[in-house]
């Protein structure tokens, strides 16, 4: 027991001669937990993000300009940002940019901010209203029409897979009314002030009479009367390759020839507009030759979803430039000016040049799925 005791002491009087206690020893061979001063030891950087609601003016493919709700007038790229409008990007309409980083309050110099999405306005208190304009054709073709009013301002509009509808016929010189969404920005200076910009205009339908609807093909007659007699119908199913002025040029099934045809006096109802690759029916009298018009006489042309038997998925085509492109979009320019935004979530990219400015492609499009956006929902990207 006085051995033990002795141990004792001399192990204490060891700790305590070499400035070590007990619980020194302890804490030195026992884990802990950081402290907080060196937790925080490695600066961390603090991402900023913000939002900012204006109206749109302007979009070429790449680049917003807006107009705040304060009237100040911001340009931001959104080449890296998602555009998730539901109405498209149409001049006039209410968004949001979302960034990331710090907007000053005394400049609108957005070089030190990031775009990540522009959306429709939180809180949109205003919607879009449709609107009606009655005017002259002067030019027409599958991607725009141009128009004069009465009062000699002018306008071209986008028109691709727009829903189409000519009692008369098509020509230009007629008088037609367009069914549209979206406000003209201001003319740049008083000698452009009747020219307006319909770039980013939405186009729902265009007919030369209000409102817009489709008659019967083949009525049926009331119960105890007789039907009066006709000429028979034929039905040639053609695709369409161009539309120009009062020309519509299809291929029919089955062949490789095209035809020309004459729309100023026929009865013309194009459910998605006249994009090449989309298809039409050609309702004729007579014998067709199975090569020209020679012997027949078309009487109406009508898009093959317009209820006629047979008909198909529809789908169409718009070619042009890439002139801009953000993280989920692709802008192109026609060979009439139109520039047409095309969604690129999920669609099936053939291009062996990519998308860079310059490059030319072919989008495949669904018109039922851009009926109500001027963001059209692209289904394949093809070299053009």
């Amino acid at each position: 027991m006085k051995k033990a005791l002795i141990l004792l002491i001399c192990t204490c009087l060891t700790f305590s001669l070499s400035g070590c206690s007990l619980g020194d020893l302890i804490e030195r061979f026992s884990p802990r937990e950081k402290t907080q001063e060196e937790v925080s030891s490695t600066p961390k950087t603090r991402v900023y993000m913000d939002e900012i609601s204006g109206t749109l003016v302007d979009f070429d493919g790449s680049t917003i300009t807006m107009t705040s709700d304060d009237g100040k007038t911001y340009l931001f790229d959104v080449s890296q940002a998602t555009l998730e409008c539901e109405v498209g990007l149409i001049s006039g309409d209410k968004i949001s940019v979302i960034y990331e980083g710090r907007l000053s309050d005394d400049t609108t110099d957005t070089s030190m901010v990031k775009a990540l999405k522009v959306a429709d306005e939180f809180h949109k208190d205003v919607q879009l209203e449709e609107r009606t304009a009655y005017v002259q054709i002067t030019a027409i073709t599958s991607n725009t029409i141009s128009v004069r009013s009465k009062k000699g301002k002018t306008a071209t509009y986008p028109i691709s897979g727009v829903e189409q509808y000519y009692q008369n016929g098509v020509q230009t010189g007629n008088w037609v009314y367009i069914h549209f969404k979206g406000t003209f920005p201001p003319a740049e200076s008083s000698t452009d002030s009747l020219s307006m910009d319909g770039s980013h205009i939405k186009v729902l339908s265009i007919s030369d009479i209000d409102p817009l609807v489709v008659p019967t093909p083949t009525p049926t007659p009331a119960a105890g009367t007789q039907a009066e007699e006709h000429t028979p119908e034929n039905i040639l199913h053609a695709e369409i390759q161009n539309m120009n002025g009062n020309l519509l040029t299809v291929i029919p099934d089955g062949k490789t020839a095209a035809l020309n045809i004459d729309l100023s006096a026929v009865q013309t109802y194009l459910a998605g507009g006249s994009a090449p690759g989309s298809y039409v029916n050609l309702f004729y009298e007579g014998e067709w030759n199975g090569t020209t018009l020679e012997g027949i006489t078309i009487t109406r042309v009508c898009s093959d979803d317009s209820g006629v038997s047979g008909s198909r998925h529809v789908t169409a085509t718009i070619t042009g430039t890439v002139i801009g492109t953000t993280s989920n979009t692709v802008t192109i320019q026609t060979a009439e000016g139109a520039e047409i935004i095309c969604d690129t979530q999920g669609a099936e990219n053939l291009s062996s040049q990519g998308l860079e400015p310059g490059n030319s492609i072919r989008i495949t499009f669904d018109p039922d799925e851009s009926r109500e956006s001027n963001i059209y929902q692209c289904l394949k990207i093809e070299d053009a």
